[in-house]
């Protein structure tokens, strides 16, 4: 088996040195494509430890009867959890208190919050993810709407937790939306202006999910507008794709999105805890060992 360390570029070194490896363990920033399994004849299996396996090409591994895992499982919980701290954080407006003591001022009524329990939180994306917020949620006192057409069991799957809906009623009912939805050439660039425009009530967004689903300049112009009074963002579209950094340079967007007081943000980091650092390993292994043993 390989083991490829995450801040390893293509080409992949050490490929060539392991014709006879049947298992390959990576993170994001390799990209596996036909080049790299036309170099590994023997592979069975792939792991990519986390959710994402944009950098794979499914396809071609398939073509090959190459088994490919993933772990969601082992960061659900991690990523739940930091996208209802970001939301708690804006509606009580948090970050913004702590910045304005600190300056020196005491304005108790600027920083006045709102309850988490009057209002009616959709999610988008009713997978590991979307569940482990669904989950945190609950005892908050919130109505949940899931929204995920890909999901035959949408019902059964929430469980008590929420109501299954559609994107209509998301945008007449929703006063948050969180995203927990795959990147796909469906959903990349979904939350665009027009997206925006169809909500009927000013909306709170959060993104935990792929940075490319939201069109930064948009969403700016919608918290200009009111449209969006607050987003909470640990990815972005201007990330690269190995996620370990944001291309930002001298861009006007990326500088306005960093000013702007109502968006709260992380660098990609809603996965990472010091209990999913281990969890999403031994979900791995569990896979492997469940079918190769």
């Amino acid at each position: 088996m390989v083991c490829v360390d995450a801040t390893q570029t293509m080409p992949m070194k050490g490929v060539d040195q392991h014709p006879d490896a049947q298992g390959l363990v990576l993170r994001s920033r390799v990209r596996i494509d036909n080049d790299v399994l036309d170099r590994l004849p023997a592979l069975r299996f792939i792991c990519r430890s986390g959710a994402g396996l944009e950098n794979i090409d499914l396809s071609a591994a398939k073509r090959r009867g190459i088994q490919v895992y993933n772990s969601p499982e082992g960061n659900r919980d991690a990523v739940g959890e930091h996208t209802l701290g970001m939301l708690l954080s804006l509606l009580h407006k948090l970050r913004l208190g702590d910045l304005s003591l600190r300056s020196g001022e005491w304005d108790r009524e600027g920083h006045r919050g709102r309850e988490l329990n009057t209002l009616t939180v959709g999610i988008i994306g009713y997978g590991h993810m979307g569940s482990a917020f669904a989950e945190k949620l609950q005892g908050l006192g919130c109505r949940i709407l899931a929204c995920d057409p890909y999901r035959d069991d949408l019902r059964a799957a929430l469980a008590g937790l929420g109501t299954a809906a559609d994107l209509a009623t998301l945008y007449r009912e929703a006063d948050v939306v969180s995203f927990h939805c795959n990147l796909t050439d469906e959903t990349n660039g979904m939350v665009n202006s027009d997206f925006l425009s169809r909500f009927e009530r000013p909306l709170i967004l959060l993104n935990t999910s792929r940075g490319k689903v939201v069109n930064t300049e948009d969403l700016l112009a919608a918290l200009g507008s009111g449209q969006v009074l607050a987003a909470g963002l640990d990815v972005f579209d201007k990330e690269a794709s190995s996620f370990e950094n944001v291309g930002q340079g001298h861009d006007p967007i990326w500088s306005q999105l960093m000013a702007h007081p109502h968006v709260q943000v992380s660098p990609h980091v809603a996965g990472w805890t010091q209990e999913s650092y281990r969890k999403l390993s031994n979900v791995l292994a569990d896979k492997v060992l469940a079918d190769f043993s």
